[in-house]
């Protein structure tokens, strides 16, 4: 019976998808009007079949092509520019950078400088990547921090790799660095330029309430929130989930040493790869100040992503290769590109369009005030239960731009201050954990192959959890005491 079960499991996967969107069509459980209920009833289809690993991931992305046009729930023009988004090219642009630093063996250079300061154990190396990720999107962008640390990330895997015996150890350092990496990125809630949710609630209280939150008093009250969360991040995946036991030794201390001294003195490639770099990195850091300072060119994450995609086929190697000039990327270098991680975004964002153009999202608002209790406790955790578990399927900003004022109206109607409901709406929008496609990191990640979608949802469901109650807690006891609207 178990052998039947895996030799028809994809075949089953794909039934359970199918009669899972008939019975939301014909049934209409929450009871809907046809259109939303049709949008509905395809992110239904759409999860599940990601879930269960039905189909390639980016061909289920493919999914709302064919359905929104068929079913007349937009055009077929409106639906595929979600796969042109900016965010896309954002993706793009990180994607060539890291196949760049690859190619010249810059990443490893890195990588080998990493372990030679924390050592060959295991825990010790995820440890230095959570704090060293969470410090930086605290202040960058969680994408472009994803981005600069996954190739980094890859090559201090196939270090221990080298270093260990391959099996069980190695799978759960990989899985477990890759994971930490996103996580981080995410959980870096201790600013208000953290996370892009956390600029647009600001931004949308500054306009409806006339009212400033303070860049320090959010970071009095979350950044000792982001600590909590990066520590018990560690503990969640090394100590509980994914031990790794790999352990400090001379002898891989002594490898480290010694790839180092083969490494030589920085190449031409890899010098002119570091300069592309650090610029990208300064120019993510400083355009707002760029920006600010004068208005004849406007910068943003996704243009100079791009910046530095272009300049890579544009500057030259140093290197001659078969009589020829190479440049620092050449077009077949492009075969590593994760092309299907930008379709699987592509149709996250569809999805998530289409749920916001059918008012699924006011309807949830509604329905979530029908469940309202005196209970402020209760409330905070209701509607950061709410938020983590809906940013899985939908755009984190998106969901905050349609749900700061839904939840602002619940607050004054039970005639508490919007700010205790609507930070941790905010705050839970950033945690999405369990599919590649919950925040822009998970995708970027989940592109390494070292992730399987059962262990993302695995640990997603915990640390969705531990940020629930954790963030449900600050804004309860902590957050009134610094921020109060009313």
């Amino acid at each position: 019976m178990k052998k039947w079960f895996e030799y028809n499991k994809k075949e089953l996967a794909l039934i359970t998808g199918v009669l899972l969107f008939l019975v939301f069509v014909f049934v209409n459980p929450f009871s809907l009007a046809t259109k939303p209920n049709l949008v509905l009833s395809i992110a239904v289809l759409m999860i599940s079949w990601w879930v269960l690993d039905a189909l390639p991931l980016a061909v289920v992305a493919l999914l709302p092509i064919i359905l929104f046009p068929v079913f007349n729930i937009s055009s077929i023009k409106d639906v595929t520019k979600s796969y042109s988004d900016s965010i896309i090219y954002l993706f793009m642009g990180g994607f060539f950078l890291g196949i760049a630093i690859e190619k010249w063996n810059l990443h490893k250079r890195i990588a080998l400088g990493i372990i030679n300061i924390t050592g060959t154990n295991g825990n010790r190396i995820i440890l230095g990547f959570i704090l060293a990720t969470g410090f930086l999107s605290m202040w960058l962008s969680n994408t472009a921090t994803t981005m600069m640390m996954f190739p980094i990330a890859m090559s201090v895997i196939h270090v221990i790799e080298v270093n260990q015996q391959s099996g069980h150890n190695i799978r759960n350092f990989s899985l477990t660095l890759m994971l930490s990496i996103a996580y981080a990125s995410n959980f870096a809630l201790g600013t208000i330029i953290g996370t892009p949710p956390n600029v647009a609630y600001v931004n949308y209280i500054s306009d409806k309430f006339n009212y400033n939150i303070g860049f320090t008093d959010w970071m009095i009250v979350f950044t000792p929130l982001t600590i909590v969360l990066l520590f018990m991040l560690y503990w969640v995946l090394v100590k509980w989930l994914y031990p790794n036991n790999i352990k400090h030794n001379e002898k891989g201390n002594q490898f480290i040493k010694e790839e180092v001294e083969k490494l030589g003195p920085l190449s031409t490639p890899e010098k002119r790869v570091s300069i592309v770099f650090i610029i990208t990195v300064l120019l993510w850091i400083f355009k707002d100040l760029i920006n600010s300072f004068q208005k004849l060119v406007v910068l943003d994450d996704t243009i100079i992503a791009m910046m530095a995609a272009v300049s890579l086929f544009i500057v030259p190697s140093g290197k001659i290769v078969e009589e020829k000039k190479t440049q620092l990327l050449d077009w077949p270098d492009t075969k590593k590109m994760a092309w299907g991680i930008l379709i699987l975004f592509g149709g996250g964002i569809a999805l998530a369009k289409a749920l916001e153009d059918a008012k699924l999202m006011e309807q949830f608002g509604n329905f979530l005030a029908s469940y309202s209790t005196g209970n402020t406790l209760i409330m905070i955790f209701i509607v950061t239960t709410a938020s983590v578990f809906l940013s899985e399927v939908m755009s984190n900003v998106a969901q905050v731009i349609v749900m700061a004022p839904v939840i602002s109206s619940l607050a004054i109607s039970l005639h508490i201050d919007p700010l205790i409901l609507g930070i941790p709406m905010t705050l839970g929008a950033s945690c999405a954990s369990m599919l590649p496609m919950g925040t822009p990191p998970n995708a970027i990640v989940f592109a390494s192959g070292h992730i399987k979608m059962k262990d993302m949802i695995k640990t997603g469901f915990v640390l969705n959890w531990v940020c629930i109650i954790l963030i449900t807690i600050f804004c309860y006891f902590l957050q009134p005491m610094i921020m109060r609207l009313v």
